[in-house]
């Protein structure tokens, strides 16, 4: 079969997956379409506000992706063909449903934040805990999107990366205390769109240039050049295009604009879904646009994988074309930032039940969040980027057992979060073991232990099911 077929192939099924699993999800979950929102309740014109659809998807959809569905699927794309597999059966079965259920369950809550979600499922203690590291986590996510486009926009132009990061700090403090529909609401759909037409436009060049489309096709050989282990490197490598914790804690942003519960599927699993996509082009664009593993390896070593979103957009668009997608790529992390700093604010403001109406509250927790962020911009980048990919692949986890745990009071088919809850336990946990930034240990001893530890867990949640809710599928 011809690589193309593959790359069409893995679109209708993410598609496909929207309108067939997102359903059936949705279903699952029980959607109550009479339900009163929490912008029907709670309605304060700065942070509750209501929004039409498609400027909550659109917004949602550039909340959630960041630098990870091009960054993460280029680095990926070194592990040869089987990164497409993780996009798309990740995104279907274990993004998709992390994001939507875990938007429903804020949504049900009263716009509840992401330690709340976890706290209603847990405890009151793991919500102190979740509330601490999520702030942490936003914080770090701030830094590591400044400094991306950052670097992209030095890169073209003759200002440095400090000139860049001051500015893009400037619109982050904006976008953070002013109410959502004065800058966010106003210029993230243009963003979006941007965005999406760029990447179409990337993926049409390369269908329609001379270069052969995804050449390897051999899903089961491993062809990272420094021989890394595609377990479970890949399924932390490749986070925000699969699945990524953090859009759990942005989905309440959005969760405050809706005013209806019907409209869950289309504006929490369908931004993840909107994800994959732009996830599969780039790993597309990776696989066939340099000739061989070991090309694309030298030119991320040169300059890190921003400098292939460069080459592959000015060879493939051309000056003017490249510079655009090149634009519509920097949007992705600036529009991630800018709501990690707001969800930290809300967050601090929400746990401390602190009244945002007024901009003094606003600014009296925003400048110490950008203290921090500001900091944490002088670590070296590689170094927050490992540690917020294994940060960011853990939250997931614990979203995913936050959710089952729901479910199975909610007497709800649980297996839909469980299943994938276990695999990402045992991602997290053989990462940890073996990663550098963990405890070091060799990979065969690290898989045995994940698989154990998630085993176990799996054993703890089931008893502690209530009996004769583990297997109930209502369908209101």
């Amino acid at each position: 079969m011809s690589g193309v077929w593959y790359f069409w192939g893995s679109l209708a099924l993410l598609v496909g997956g929207y309108f067939v699993y997102g359903s059936l999800v949705e279903r699952i979950f029980g959607a109550d379409y009479r339900r009163p929102t929490p912008l029907q309740t709670k309605g304060d014109g700065v942070d509750y506000v209501a929004l039409p659809k498609y400027k909550i998807f659109l917004i949602q959809f550039l909340n959630i992706a960041g630098l990870g569905p091009v960054l993460g699927p280029i680095l990926g794309a070194l592990y040869g063909p089987s990164a497409l597999l993780w996009v798309v059966f990740g995104s279907i079965f274990a993004g998709a449903v992390h994001d939507y259920c875990s938007g429903m369950m804020s949504l049900r809550l009263g716009g509840a934040s992401y330690p709340e979600i976890i706290g209603h499922s847990f405890g009151m203690k793991m919500r102190r805990f979740m509330e601490i590291f999520t702030v942490c986590f936003m914080i770090m996510v701030g830094a590591v999107f400044v400094l991306g486009p950052a670097a992209l926009l030095a890169s073209m132009t003759p200002f440095g990366i400090v000139f860049w990061s001051c500015i893009i700090f400037l619109y982050y403090f904006l976008a953070t205390i002013m109410p959502i529909d004065v800058i966010i609401g106003r210029i993230y759909p243009f963003f979006g769109l941007l965005l999406l037409v760029m990447a179409f436009g990337l993926v049409g060049a390369l269908l329609l240039g001379d270069r052969p489309v995804l050449p390897n096709t051999d899903f089961f050989v491993n062809t990272d050049p420094s021989g890394l282990p595609r377990w479970p490197l890949l399924f932390v490598t490749i986070a925000c295009g699969a699945i990524s914790g953090f859009h759990a804690t942005q989905s309440p942003l959005m969760a405050r604009c809706m005013s209806s519960e019907k409209d869950g599927r289309l504006l929490f699993y369908g931004p993840m879904i909107a994800e994959g996509i732009i996830g599969l082009i780039w790993v597309t664009l990776g696989l066939s646009f340099y000739e061989s593993p070991e090309a694309l390896q030298a030119v991320i070593a040169k300059g890190s994988p921003t400098l292939v979103v460069k080459e592959i957009s000015m060879e493939l668009l051309g000056g003017f074309g490249g510079f655009l997608a090149i634009l519509g790529v920097i949007v992705l992390p600036v529009t991630t930032g800018d709501t990690a700093f707001r969800g930290a604010r809300l967050l601090v403001a929400d746990a401390l039940h602190i009244d945002q109406s007024r901009i003094s509250s606003r600014l009296m927790l925003t400048v110490p969040l950008f203290a921090a962020g500001i900091v944490l911009t002088m670590v070296d980048f590689d170094v927050i980027w490992r540690y917020f990919g294994w940060a960011n692949q853990t939250m997931a986890c614990v979203t995913l057992w936050a959710v089952a745990i729901y479910l199975v009071r909610e007497h709800r088919l649980h297996w839909i979060a469980t299943l994938p809850a276990v695999f990402m336990t045992a991602v997290c946990v053989s990462y940890l073991c073996n990663a550098k930034i963990g405890f070091g240990l060799s990979l065969q001893v690290s898989s045995v232990i994940a698989v154990l530890v998630s085993l176990l867990c799996l054993a703890a949640f089931l008893r502690m099911a209530p009996r004769g809710q583990q297997a109930v599928m209502q369908t209101s």
